[in-house]
């Protein structure tokens, strides 16, 4: 126990040094950019009719320092303000902090890319499987061709296709919004909430699907050929074990180095699915970035970057963790 909680601190610390080597590199990569932080908002706020002195105080209040400091001291304001749990004030939504902002678009990303994720990693697993036991046959050479076309279609051209055939041609399913603008109940846990919240994501999780799937199923089906060579395969054949149990060896052995890649796609997932989300007009964490960088709402912009390095940092810690965990041969 105490060397788990040992591990664990360890790779802590690690992700906690990598976020801040993050955190930095954006804070200097964005006051390289065109148009210094303090100045956009300094300007926003003239063009408003403030005068110099207001503007410049306004300015000030968003990022705790003006563009006028030395760029060290605006960097320890940044990292102190950090360290406190405050991202800054958003410019393009004024007056409402970043973390506020994240938080309303943080489940307009999660809800549709983790059904999307956690749907087709199940079904690409389970024709991954069937494609290298039946690999000799029609069926394994058509799943293996079909997941290879789907992989190399863009995300924004499925997109388009399931609109104008679901939408547009057999007007089944809404495309746009993230629920129905005739809808009367207010946001929260009822049914005529949620079903219009499921009904309009369907679309957004299907292109998810289908852009992940071929992804899974070609690497559970290498995975699942690379094994049925192994030793221990032929040796459980030889003992006369039944298909299924032999199944279940292969699958179990099989679906290790998924794993990784799945713990490390949840964490890219508060990224969110920048074309999807734009395509469906879906508020969420990527539409959210896309908007920042066009508006120069730097604080939305390095908020939106931290998250997301945040999230994959840790989702690097617990697939390391979890993966000497399913795996015995790791922890020798």
């Amino acid at each position: 126990m105490k060397g788990l909680a040992r591990t664990v601190a360890i790779r802590l610390v690690g992700g906690a040094v990598m976020v801040w080597i993050v955190a930095t590199f954006t804070f200097f990569l964005v006051h390289a950019l065109p148009g210094k932080p303090g100045d956009v908002a300094y300007e926003k706020y003239v063009a408003m009719g403030m005068n110099s002195q207001e503007a410049k105080a306004k300015a000030s209040i968003i990022y705790g320092y003006t563009s006028q400091d030395p760029l060290f001291t605006q960097y320890t304001h940044y990292i102190s303000d950090l360290l406190h749990g405050h991202l800054g004030i958003s410019i393009s939504y004024s007056g409402v902090p970043v973390a506020d902002v994240i938080g309303d678009a943080l489940p307009w990303t999660v809800i549709p890319i983790l059904s999307g994720l956690l749907i087709s990693f199940c079904i690409g697993v389970s024709s991954g499987v069937v494609a290298a036991v039946k690999r000799s046959s029609r069926l394994g050479s058509g799943l293996s061709l079909a997941a290879s076309m789907i992989a190399g279609i863009p995300s924004f051209v499925i997109a388009i296709l399931l609109i104008t055939v679901f939408y547009t041609n057999m007007g089944a399913l809404p495309y746009g919004g993230t629920v129905s603008e005739t809808l009367l109940v207010d946001p929260g846990w009822n049914v005529e909430y949620v079903s219009s919240v499921a009904y309009h994501a369907i679309l957004p999780v299907a292109t998810y699907v289908l852009i992940s799937y071929g992804g899974w199923m070609l690497s559970m089906r290498s995975s699942v050929v690379s094994v049925l060579g192994d030793d221990f395969i032929l040796a459980s054949e030889l003992r006369g074990i039944t298909p299924s149990t032999r199944m279940r060896y292969i699958g179990r052995n099989a679906i290790l180095p998924l794993f990784t890649t799945l713990a490390l796609s949840f964490g890219t997932l508060f990224g969110g699915a920048i074309l999807i989300e734009a395509t469906f007009n879906y508020p969420g964490v990527g539409q959210l970035l896309l908007n920042s960088i066009g508006k120069r709402d730097y604080p939305l912009m390095t908020g939106a970057f931290l998250l997301i390095t945040t999230a994959v940092v840790l989702a690097n810690i617990v697939a390391d963790l979890l993966y000497s965990v399913i795996d015995p041969r790791v922890r020798r």
